[in-house]
């Protein structure tokens, strides 16, 4: 019984030390994820005005014919870049984009596209490493905090690859989508070329600015897009890290939940323990009492 009590009462050290980490790692994603929110609020406007030249640029010129929004009649190679975290205690926040990740490249190599891969995230470095996939580049320490210069250099690495004087014809992203703060969603998003929708509705910011285009659209292009696509990166990268701080506090909330319900279970397991010795004891004091009176009894 006594060997079975300390045993109990170790575990319940245990877990209470898990306890105060997974709650402290709660706590610290609850204060983060405010200014995470706020980062990605603020840096809305600025992608959105920057798709709404582009998609005036594409709609006041029928004839453009830039390797930006033509799709090449046969893709050679496509790049993935891939979002993912640096650090863990996340739940399934990696695994989700990763799956993602793995069906596109799957339907990439069912249409005969080889895809190289771009990871941001030592999650995600690791999780190819370890499955002895290459990748083209990788970046991290930054996930939790991105600037708009780490986003630059993705998209210059990027878009050295692309191109019909480069390998790739087309560009996808892989990252999460954040909805609440209880759902984000993995989604996958071609960056390039465009996805040109023809529509007869007003746009949902409202008209198209009218633009003067000098000295061509496609020199328009040129300019306008690497910085278009370093927003749309940057955003992304934004919409991650808020992400992973709302699923890391899911994460751990659930995991501070669980050690409190294991912590009154063992608590109850000690008390049986503690009492099933009393009982012993109490059994054994009795019992040397009642064999002494007996034997007293008997020399009298």
């Amino acid at each position: 019984m006594a060997a079975q009590l300390r045993a109990v009462r170790a575990r319940i050290r245990a877990v209470q030390s898990i306890s105060k980490i997974t709650r402290a790692q709660e706590l610290i994603a609850s204060s983060r994820i405010v200014r995470a929110q706020q980062r990605m609020r603020a840096a809305e406007p600025y992608s959105r005005a920057l798709t709404d030249a582009v998609s005036a640029v594409v709609s006041r010129s029928a004839s453009i014919s830039h390797p930006m929004v033509t799709r090449a009649e046969t893709v050679r190679k496509a790049a993935v870049l891939i979002l993912t975290s640096d650090s863990g205690f996340c739940g399934a926040y990696n695994a989700s984009v990763l799956r993602e990740s793995s069906r596109l490249r799957q339907r990439l190599s069912d249409d005969g596209v080889p895809a190289d891969l771009y990871v941001v995230g030592r999650k995600g470095i690791g999780w190819h490493r370890f499955r002895d996939l290459s990748m083209a580049a990788e970046w991290s320490g930054f996930s939790a905090r991105p600037s708009y210069p780490d986003a630059q250099e993705v998209t210059e690495t990027l878009l050295a690859t692309y191109g019909p004087d480069n390998d790739a014809d087309e560009i996808y992203l892989v990252s999460t989508e954040f909805v609440s703060m209880l759902t984000q969603r993995p989604v996958v998003r071609r960056l390039l070329p465009l996805e040109i929708e023809d529509t007869d509705g007003q746009p949902p910011s409202g008209p198209l600015p009218q633009y003067e285009f000098e000295p061509s659209p496609d020199i328009v292009f040129d300019a306008l897009l690497p910085q278009y696509v370093a927003s749309r990166i940057y955003f992304a990268m934004l919409e991650a890290a808020a992400s992973e701080l709302a699923a890391r506090r899911r994460a751990m909330k659930a995991a501070t939940d669980n050690a409190n319900d294991l912590l009154s279970r063992l608590t109850r397991e000690a008390n049986n323990a503690r009492q099933a010795e009393i009982t012993q004891e109490i059994s054994e004091i009795v019992g040397g009492s009642n064999a002494l009176a007996e034997a007293n009894a008997g020399s009298e």
